[in-house]
Formats: structure tokens, sequence, C-alpha cells
């Protein structure tokens, strides 16, 4: 795997504007303007395809994976709400309720771990997890019925010249994700030298991202997230808390108690009720949370501190968010028959 690189800076990319115009996104395998400077963390096993984008792309909402067949991995990721589904916690395929709120799958090409608490070292070990564990698949099984669509034995021929299989639908799928990438917004187009891309109150709002709320000590542009795992006390005055990334399955260690990956702010606006349990409704309650310095626990984050923020000031820094809003243009797959 190799590691995501940004090769400008954070707080550069909050100064001067560049003078490149936005470009029309055309190709699933481009950049969209914003992200032409972080790099993918790929899988030198699975490399992007075309064929195995458009593949994914069906599979991603194909009922088949699911062990009811009536589930697919789109049932908790949507695209208009950015691939999340707008609940606090989703349903699994057999009708339990995962512990955990769905989080967007724009830019999740990007990160070395996913899942909340960073248990997943690739997109690829990500999916296949995620795969059995939500929506009930079983692989051979799944491959089997798989095999019985003409149309699917042809992509798959295509894509990887071999026949369904567990490796090559969870490969097919992360290809997929990996295309799924945020940029072409208001921000991004005002950083490109459109000046009327952002309202008075978003420019406000970025200079008090940057400066006095400090929200960019974690939430780092190109992506708005640092990759990290901090205690922002979420959950934690519950009987028995989510443990978060101190997990066996994660980074087993109690220094980690409590603490979640940091989340992307990209399409944040889409993305409500927020946090890793989906406790709080609204973007601008979630704002005033972490602004006030999160909730108090033993374990809680040093960093985060009251910023004193006016109610104003809470407005303007949602307006900011507000304008990380994507350009991603998205249409269904056909679903073979």
């Amino acid at each position: 795997m190799r590691r995501l690189l940004l090769s400008l800076s954070a707080l550069s990319l909050f100064a001067a504007c560049s003078s490149e115009p936005a470009q029309a996104k055309v190709d699933p395998l481009k950049a969209p303007l914003g992200l032409e400077d972080a790099e993918l963390v790929t899988n030198p096993d699975n490399p992007v395809t075309l064929a195995k984008v458009e593949l994914g792309k069906q599979l991603f909402f194909d009922a088949r994976l699911s062990g009811t067949g009536k589930m697919a991995c789109s049932s908790c990721h949507l695209p208009e709400q950015a691939f999340t589904d707008g609940r606090a916690l989703s349903p699994k395929d057999d009708g339990k309720t995962n512990t955990r709120n769905s989080p967007t799958m724009h830019n999740v090409g990007y990160l070395e771990r996913l899942y909340w608490d960073g248990r997943a070292k690739s997109l690829e070990g990500n999916i296949g997890a995620a795969w059995k564990a939500q929506i009930g698949g079983k692989p051979e099984e799944v491959a089997k019925a798989l095999t019985a669509v003409p149309d699917y034995v042809k992509a798959f021929q295509e894509a990887f010249q071999a026949p369904p299989s567990e490796t090559t639908i969870v490969q097919a799928l992360a290809s997929f994700l990996r295309t799924l990438r945020s940029g072409d917004s208001a921000y991004d187009r005002f950083k490109a030298g459109k000046q009327d891309a952002l309202t008075a109150d978003a420019k406000a709002g970025m200079e008090l991202f940057v400066g006095k709320a400090g929200c960019a000590m974690c939430h780092l542009p190109p992506l708005f997230t640092n990759r990290g795992f901090h205690n922002a006390g979420i959950g934690m005055a519950a009987e028995k808390p989510d443990v978060g990334a101190a997990g066996e399955k994660a980074f087993n260690d109690k220094a980690y108690l409590g603490k979640f990956k940091t989340p992307t702010l990209r399409d944040v606006a889409k993305t409500a009720p927020y946090f890793h349990d989906g406790s709080v409704k609204t973007l601008k309650e979630a704002v005033a949370l972490m602004a006030s310095g999160g909730l108090a626990n033993p374990q809680k984050d040093a960093t985060l501190m009251d910023k004193k923020l006016s109610e104003k000031e809470i407005e303007q820094l949602v307006a900011f968010l507000e304008s990380l809003t994507g350009n991603v243009p998205f249409t269904a797959p056909n679903v073979p028959k």
C-alpha cells in the first residue's frame, strides 16, 4: 500500500488562490478539482481499471450480494446523501442494528485505515468484512449466483479474466469506491480563483476554521481529515461506552479508549446525523459541540478546548462547511437480471 501523499501543507491551501480554472469531470479515474495533489492509497494486487469500476458499481447496488437477497451495499450508502443513509444507526441484513453510524464513501480511497475505529488496514479488507458482517454475504454462494448471470460472467471476464469469486468481487467493489471522489466544491472553485464562489459568511467561516476555531488542526485540507483518532467524549457517558480504536480488532491499546477516526468534512452538510453513534442531528449542533471543546471525560483529547465562539461565528463555520459539498455527478447502474 502506498501512503497518501499531500504535496501542499494544510495552511497553504488556505492561502492565496490559484488561477487555474475548474475543469469538467468526465473521467471517473481522474481526480476532481481540489484533489489533484492527493494520492489514492492503492493496492498493487488490484490496479484500478474502468472495467473493474463499472463492475463494482453494479455489484454495489445488487442485493444478490446479501444473505437474504434483499439488501445491497447501497442500502446503507445512498448516493444522494454522499453515500450515507440519514439514520443514526442502520439495520443489518439479519435485522439487528449496527452500533455505529454509516460513514460517507466519498474519498475513502484516500484513507489508510477504515471503519470508525480504524481496524481495517485496507479498503479491500474493509469491504470483505462489511460484506459478511453487515449484509450477511456468503462469498461462495454469491459467486455461484453471479456465475449464473451471463452479463456478470462477461463483465468479470473483461475486468479480471476470471470468474466471480470472493477476491474478484471485493476487488471490483474496491475499484468502484476508489473513484467516489468528492471535489469541485464551492471551496475548491474559490481556491482555483473564482472569487464569488463563496459567500461572505463562508469566507468568514474559512478564516475561523483555520484560525480562532482551530478546526484545521484535525481536519486538514484537502481531505479535511488528518486520518487520526481522537476522543471528543461522544458516547463516553454511556453505561458501557464504545471503546473505539482501543478495541482488540483495532489498535488494542488502552491509550486509544474512546478515540474514533477524524471524519472528513467534505460533503458534511449531506451526512447528518453526526459522530460515530449518530447522536447529533444537525450540522450546527455538531459544530457547536466541537467548538465548545467536546464532552468531558478522563480520556478527552487535550487539544479540544472551548473556543468561546459566538452564535454568529458558529453560523459562519456552518456556512463554510456547506461550501465543502462536492460536485459528484452520479447515475445508478443497471444491475444485470
